[in-house]
C-alpha cells in the first residue's frame, strides 16, 4: 500500500536535514524515498542558473497553494530545502515559483500559478500545485527565483524526469530534475536549491 501524499509531505517537511535520502515511513505503508536533488555533499555543486523566460511577473503574492488555480491539473507537491554549499539550511530565504497551466498557458494578467514564500527555520519550502503542460519547443517545467537573506537572486528552471519532450528542449538540463514519487492522492517532487556565496 502506498503512503499518502500528506504522510510523505509531513515527513519530508518535519524530517531532519541529512546527506542521505529522506525516508518517508508511515505505519502499515511501504517506505518511499525522496533522494536529494542535487545530492548535498561537503562541496555541493551550486544549483545551475537558467533564464526566467518571457513570462515572469514581479510582485507575486505570498502563496503556497497553487492547485486551486487549476483544479483540472495533475496535483503535485513541489518541496525541498534551500542550502548553502556546505549543507547548511538557509532560513528565511525567498522561494518564488511560477509555471504554465496543464494546457501550457501562463497567466500573464494575474497571479494564477504564481507566488512566493519564505523558508522555515530548517530551510524548508513547499508548494501545492499541478504538473505544467508542454508548449511550443518547451518541455514541462517550473520557473523559480531563490534569494538567501541579503544575497543575490538565483533564477532557474526545474524539470520533470521521464518527459519525452526533455530531449527536444534546448534548455533542458538533467542537473535540474525534480526527484518525483507517485503517491496516493498525487505526486511529490523534491528539489534542493544549493546556493553559493554569490547566488
Amino acid at each position: 500500500m502506498r503512503a499518502s501524499r500528506r504522510q510523505i509531505l509531513t515527513l519530508l517537511l518535519a524530517g531532519p536535514i541529512g546527506l542521505a535520502p529522506l525516508p518517508a515511513r508511515a505505519a502499515g505503508t511501504a517506505a518511499a524515498e525522496l533522494a536529494p536533488t542535487p545530492a548535498c555533499t561537503d562541496a555541493a555543486e551550486r544549483t545551475r542558473a537558467q533564464s526566467e523566460g518571457p513570462y515572469f511577473t514581479p510582485q507575486s503574492p505570498l502563496k503556497r497553494d497553487f492547485a486551486a488555480d487549476s483544479p483540472g491539473g495533475t496535483r503535485i507537491t513541489a518541496a525541498g530545502f534551500v542550502l548553502d554549499t556546505v549543507c547548511r539550511p538557509q532560513p528565511g530565504a525567498l522561494v518564488e515559483l511560477w509555471h504554465a497551466d496543464a494546457d501550457g498557458r501562463y497567466d500573464n494578467d494575474g497571479f494564477r500559478l504564481r507566488g512566493h514564500q519564505f523558508t522555515d527555520a530548517e530551510g524548508r519550502w513547499a508548494f501545492d500545485t499541478i504538473v505544467p503542460g508542454r508548449y511550443v519547443r518547451r518541455t514541462p517545467h517550473f520557473h523559480a527565483k531563490v534569494q538567501r537573506r541579503g544575497g543575490p537572486i538565483l533564477t532557474t528552471q526545474i524539470y520533470f524526469p521521464g518527459e519525452p519532450a526533455n530531449a527536444r528542449d534546448r534548455m533542458f538540463d538533467e542537473r535540474l530534475l525534480l526527484a518525483v514519487s507517485d503517491v496516493r492522492g498525487g505526486r511529490i517532487g523534491r528539489f534542493d536549491f544549493v546556493m553559493g556565496a554569490r547566488g
